[in-house]
């Protein structure tokens, strides 16, 4: 017997003995037992609820580790501060999950913020749970680059990739690679080391651009520009053969207005709105905080 349909008749039974107690409970008027009866239906809820997630990560990458690249949009240096807000929102999250979360990639902004930064989200059903993310993420509110205090929307870009292990075979001609090596830098412009360790990886026939500058290795560094190179190129073939995931990565166009899929809005109201699915949620800062899962899990129930 296969262990869902098990959690199954386990979670019958405990809604079987439930009706017979709150029975009881009302000939008898028990106030305590008609609170534990509260307590069990609630608790087989969220049980039922989790099992139905559960069947949602059912697609061959599911279970994968997540490669996410969250790039600045159109802003200024409060898109470049909104980036890296959402930058610590999703490794937040990971951690809420018990998730790793490895840098590959930080380009910092000029005066705050990053530019991009790419990461590894590592945990079972990572790519599962994020693909949902991909698309353009607004924030409205008063900007603190701005003297006159006014507000300013801005705009950041989020893809997801499955980080691929080395069983799935991408093979990457050589002479369709240009590789150019440079020093990698961290925030304000401080060299983390004197020497062209960081590398970046530009695929010819595709125009994709990865780079990683994170190891003081070159060879190191080139080693996950090629991992993530090889996600990337996996990922555009998944695209052209399943036309269900061309939705999720449809061409996203300029990263301004009109292509978001969530709004976090500070001012004058507070609010985390997804377009996608009308959830609203009041408590934007528990959200940024790391408290995606009701959006994640809202648009993965929406999408089965």
């Amino acid at each position: 017997m296969s262990e869902a349909v098990t959690a199954w008749q386990k979670l019958r039974h405990e809604l079987e003995d439930a009706a017979i107690l709150l029975d009881l409970a009302l000939e008898e008027d028990d106030k305590t037992a008609m609170g534990e009866v509260s307590a069990t239906v609630e608790t087989v809820r969220e049980s039922v609820d989790q099992m139905a997630l559960a069947r949602m990560l059912h697609g061959k990458d599911d279970e994968k580790n997540a490669i996410v690249s969250i790039n600045a949009g159109a802003g200024g240096t409060d898109a470049q501060d909104w980036a890296e807000m959402l930058f610590r929102m999703y490794v937040r999250w990971a951690e809420r999950k018990k998730y790793g979360a490895t840098i590959v990639d930080f380009q910092p902004g000029e005066e705050a913020g990053i530019k991009s930064v790419t990461f590894i989200a590592s945990g079972l059903h990572a790519y599962g749970y994020l693909k949902g993310e991909v698309g353009i993420h607004r924030l409205v509110r008063l900007s603190p680059f701005d003297t006159n205090r006014k507000r300013h929307t801005s705009f950041a870009s989020v893809s997801v990739y499955p980080e691929i292990n080395e069983e799935v075979v991408i093979e990457i001609d050589e002479n369709d690679l240009r590789v150019e090596t440079f020093r990698a830098s961290g925030a304000g412009g401080q060299h983390v080391n004197k020497t062209s360790s960081a590398v970046r990886l530009i695929h010819l026939p595709t125009g994709i651009v990865v780079q990683c500058q994170q190891e003081s290795s070159q060879h190191r560094n080139r080693a996950i520009a090629m991992k993530v190179l090889r996600s990337r190129l996996y990922e555009r073939e998944e695209e052209k053969r399943a036309a269900e995931r061309q939705a999720d990565y449809q061409k996203k166009g300029e990263i301004a207005w009109g292509s978001q899929i969530r709004s976090y809005t500070l001012h004058p109201y507070q609010m985390v709105k997804d377009h996608r699915i009308g959830l609203e949620v009041g408590n934007v800062n528990d959200v940024l905080d790391g408290n995606l899962d009701p959006f994640i899990e809202g648009v993965l129930l929406a999408t089965d």
